[in-house]
């Protein structure tokens, strides 16, 4: 099975997908429209290294913090919350499931990715 379909199996999730960090493709499984699953998958890799940047900023102005590479990231709204790691997305219905269990699986299925394609 796939992380994706693995995701879809959790509770509260409603999409996931994953995103080439060139930016030229994206693949997704769920309850969004193709065209917001594009829109995601441009957002995803937008702040991805928007994140990259500002964890190599802290690793300037202190070294060894833990902080960089990123492995990935969480917005969470009142009603969904969006969470990626690595090149994988998943959005989540807040009131149907959990952000720590999915960053937890997540964290664990993707433990070996490398974090230097950025």
């Amino acid at each position: 099975m796939s992380i994706v379909t693995d995701l879809l199996a959790k509770p509260g999730i409603i999409a996931a997908g994953e995103y080439a960090y060139r930016g030229d493709r994206f693949s997704y499984r769920g309850t969004l429209s193709e065209e917001h699953a594009r829109m995601a998958s441009i957002m995803c890799r937008a702040t991805t290294m928007g994140t990259n940047m500002e964890g190599r900023m802290l690793e300037v102005l202190q070294p060894r913090s833990g902080l960089f590479p990123p492995r990935g990231w969480v917005v969470r709204g009142s009603d969904y919350t969006v969470c990626v790691m690595a090149n994988v997305f998943c959005m989540l219905d807040n009131a149907k499931g959990s952000i720590n269990d999915t960053i937890d699986f997540m964290r664990q299925a993707l433990v070996k990715v490398s974090s230097d394609l950025i």
